[in-house]
């Protein structure tokens, strides 16, 4: 259907020792369209200096994707049956444990979408199906066996 492309790019820094694993973890994501987003372990599993707490961890970048993902499909298909929005925020949460195969993994994402309606809100029920039917289509939760839960604000 498509093909989606990033392409990673991590140098070495000099005087860093990498056999001992004293060695930045900071890096790049670079996209097609020329966006550089800075990267890095997350400074909750690899601790400073050697992780940058102001880039973006995969896990991270894991729970922003889902959470886009829902809110896209979410705006189109209240576009498609009439309701008009005219702001949606998201405070997404991921929750990263062990699973039962002792596999550390994203367990959880809980999507909390804060939606502004630029006319009729829908009741909960209509609002409810919209959530739904966006959660059905999201390529990046049919991709991943995490529970998403979404609790509108």
């Amino acid at each position: 259907m498509a093909n989606h492309n990033a392409t990673i790019r991590w140098f070495a820094s000099p005087g860093e020792d990498f056999a001992r694993g004293k060695y930045s973890r900071a890096h790049s994501w670079n996209f097609d369209g020329g966006t550089i987003v800075p990267a890095s372990a997350s400074p909750h599993i690899v601790p400073a200096p050697w992780a940058e707490a102001a880039a973006v961890d995969p896990e991270e970048a894991f729970v922003a994707s889902l959470a886009s993902c829902h809110m896209l499909f979410f705006l189109d298909f209240a576009r498609r049956s009439g309701v008009i929005i005219t702001s949606y925020e998201d405070e997404a949460d991921g929750v990263m444990e062990k699973g039962a195969d002792g596999k550390i993994r994203i367990t959880k994402v809980t999507l909390r979408p804060k939606i502004v309606f630029g006319g009729e809100k829908p009741d909960a029920a209509a609002l409810d199906a919209l959530h739904h039917k966006a959660h059905e289509a999201c390529f990046i939760a049919n991709s991943t066996t995490a529970e998403v839960v979404v609790q509108p604000r």
